[in-house]
């Protein structure tokens, strides 16, 4: 009871609950018990080459999975599989996919789909976080080409791989930040107001939860489970670049990339989240998906955001 009591008081003053001293005080509630092993399992992990992806995949591999690293820098990539597969002595490989690019996910659905007989985990974790507007090749905007449909056409493009190798996971990493911002399902791409990178990351992280809870209603009984989570504020290089304002006041608070990854590795190898869909976790626990009653969407604005997925991504029923 102090425990739950404790870690609520953490997450409701945001501040405590978000930086270490959040996670050293959870992680003393969970005692020392190890994670399962994965062995013979496979798990595919975007943004893999630094920061919370890079430390995601390093667990992963610690637990003796075979972790594929989606990777747009193919130099990076193997980099970053020498690392690992030294570190750890796991089973690596690089797999080329830039995330904002939709024909690049497409590529790289194809060729997961024709090379590997499985796929017991999706990580999806790649982000950005711009100052300015920037479009991909493609016109389309690039925070949301990256951080949203990027990843919906990924996971949709892999679902019968996934099914196929259920029970299998796919898990979604958003931010904090969402719980600031409602879905503007009207206002996608940030084409008609002013651009506040902050804010739009913020509204994508939104749309990531919502559609983890989508996932979740679509695939049940399959024995696939979505969901999605937070890792608190974590020293990233995607947060230095990105905020470095914020990066250099809060320093001596962020969690290391491994703290803030934590979350991610359990929900990939525990066995509590498999008995589960459609959550939005933060340190190992439930968190509630709205603060405040101004950030709720309507049922009609969440199919829209599909829809809107659908027809930017690219993708239909029949892939």
């Amino acid at each position: 009871m102090i425990g739950r009591i404790l870690d609520t008081l953490l997450d409701r003053t945001v501040v405590a609950g978000y930086t270490n001293v959040g996670y050293r005080l959870r992680h003393s509630q969970w005692g020392d018990a190890p994670l399962p092993r994965m062995d013979g399992k496979t798990v595919l992990i975007t943004g893999a080459t630094a920061g919370l992806g890079l430390a995601a995949a390093e667990g992963f591999a610690g637990l003796g999975a075979r972790v594929l690293l989606a990777a747009r820098d193919a130099a990076r990539g193997e980099a970053t599989r020498a690392r690992i597969a030294a570190l750890t002595g796991a089973d690596v490989a690089v797999v080329a996919c830039d995330v904002s690019d939709m024909a690049s996910v497409r590529a790289c659905a194809e060729h997961l789909r024709a090379t590997e007989p499985r796929l017991d985990v999706l990580v999806n974790n790649a982000g950005v976080l711009p100052t300015e507007r920037q479009q991909t090749a493609a016109g389309l905007e690039l925070t949301f080409a990256t951080n949203v449909l990027g990843p919906f056409l990924l996971t949709n493009l892999l679902l019968p791989l996934l099914r196929a190798s259920a029970p299998s996971r796919i898990v979604t990493v958003s931010s904090g930040g969402m719980y600031t911002r409602a879905l503007d399902i009207d206002d996608l791409q940030t084409e008609r107001r002013e651009y506040d990178g902050p804010v739009v990351y913020a509204r994508t992280k939104r749309a990531e939860v919502i559609l983890t809870e989508l996932w979740a209603q679509r695939l049940a009984g399959t024995g696939v489970v979505a969901h999605a989570m937070h890792p608190g504020w974590a020293d990233t290089p995607g947060i230095a670049g990105s905020l470095p304002t914020f990066h250099k006041v809060t320093r001596p608070l962020l969690r290391s990339a491994a703290e803030g990854a934590d979350t991610i590795v359990w929900l990939g190898a525990a066995d509590e989240p498999a008995t589960c869909s459609g959550l939005f976790w933060h340190d190992r626990r439930p968190r509630p998906t709205h603060r405040v009653p101004w950030t709720k969407e309507t049922p009609e604005d969440r199919e829209r955001l599909w829809q809107a997925c659908s027809e930017l991504s690219g993708w239909t029923q029949e892939d």
